[in-house]
């Protein structure tokens, strides 16, 4: 397939106006998998995540990897709206969201994981209670997860019992894959920086971003809302400006590792195997049936609505106030009265009309 070479640049800008896309990401996938099964459309991407060499696309409609043909397969039977989705180091699936339409149980998630890539999921902890959006975890380290209904950072290092952190409004977070305790998160003031594991935030810096993700240690990616990647090697103390990616606005974002990225935009997802200097088109961005592709404006997903929550907008200018002309001054008015009527009277007003 064709690669798109981006530019290189090294100012850091500021975000463009949010407005994510639809995307569908894939991969090369191992086929004949037990209970997947086609289908036909995919909407509202909302993370990635790789597994022996095989894409994972958490959607508005279940999980799925792409076929031997490219077209989009369900993994097992499950069509959730998986909000929150990660992949852990020792291959376990995470995530959170909502049931299907009609599914049944909570409205709620909580916390579900799969030691099976996504054939069968188990029910961890918070059912009806929290609606996971974003989740992350280290090598050793807790899984972070962010409320998105209580804007409340959360973590658990059984997938049982959970501590309340700090509160903040977030679209996404990402753990140091170094230091556990270093947590990033993207506000609408830039990127939020905690150092001891959530708990306390110094306020947001540098540029504003809409995902971020840790490849390595040095290596940490972020994509702004207009489209455009950033790197920094240094934890997000500065960043540097690497370019647009192909297809517009993000809907996820994934470091694989130093080099290796995949990303979710406007029109398909994309992979890069060199630090996001070149990037190759996996698939294409096909609408659901629930019309929630890009053409439907007014069908947003729960990402796009609160991406646009942490995009700053101008106030706009005040309204001009409207000046009445004056009328003109009565024959033989004294001076001080030379701007209007002499008298208050409406007979006055009257006489000065004539």
């Amino acid at each position: 397939m064709p690669k798109t070479r981006l530019p290189r640049a090294a100012a850091v800008s500021t975000a463009a106006v949010l407005a994510l896309a639809l995307a569908l990401t894939a991969c090369s996938r191992k086929t004949g998998e037990a209970g997947a099964t086609a289908a036909s459309a995919l909407s509202h991407v909302h993370g990635l995540g790789l597994h022996e060499e095989i894409l994972y696309v958490a959607t508005h409609q279940g999980i799925h990897s792409p076929g031997a043909d490219g077209a989009p397969v369900l993994v097992g039977d499950r069509r959730d709206d998986f909000m929150g989705f990660a992949v852990a180091a020792d291959g376990t699936f995470l995530a959170g969201g909502h049931p299907a339409p009609g599914g049944g149980g909570p409205a709620d998630l909580g916390l579900i994981s799969s030691a099976d890539a996504g054939r069968s999921w188990t029910e961890e902890s918070l059912g009806g209670e929290v609606d996971f959006h974003a989740l992350d975890t280290a090598p050793g380290g807790p899984v972070y997860g962010y409320d998105s209904a209580n804007g409340r950072l959360r973590v658990t290092r059984d997938r049982a019992v959970w501590e309340d952190r700090a509160a903040l409004r977030a679209l996404d977070i990402a753990v140091s894959p170094a230091a556990p305790d270093t947590v990033l998160a993207t506000t609408g003031s830039g990127v939020a920086r905690s150092t001891d594991g959530g708990r306390t935030f110094a306020p947001g810096a540098g540029p504003v971003l809409s995902y971020v993700s840790w490849g390595a240690a040095d290596a940490l990616y972020g994509v702004a809302p207009d489209g455009v990647l950033f790197r920094s090697g240094d934890g997000a103390a500065s960043w540097t400006r690497i370019g647009p990616v192909p297809g517009g606005g993000p809907q996820a974002l994934t470091a694989v590792d130093a080099r290796r990225l995949l990303v979710a935009t406007g029109d398909g997802v994309y992979e890069s195997r060199d630090a996001g200097r070149t990037f190759e088109r996996r698939m294409a961005v096909t609408s659901g049936e629930d019309g929630h592709g890009e053409a439907s404006a007014p069908h947003r997903s729960h990402r796009e609505a609160r991406s646009a929550r942490l995009t700053p907008r101008r106030s706009p200018p005040p309204p001009r106030r409207r000046r009445r002309p004056s009328r003109p001054p009565c024959p033989g008015s004294p001076p001080a009265r030379s701007a209007g009527c002499p008298g208050r009277g409406p007979r006055s007003r009257r006489a000065c009309r004539r």
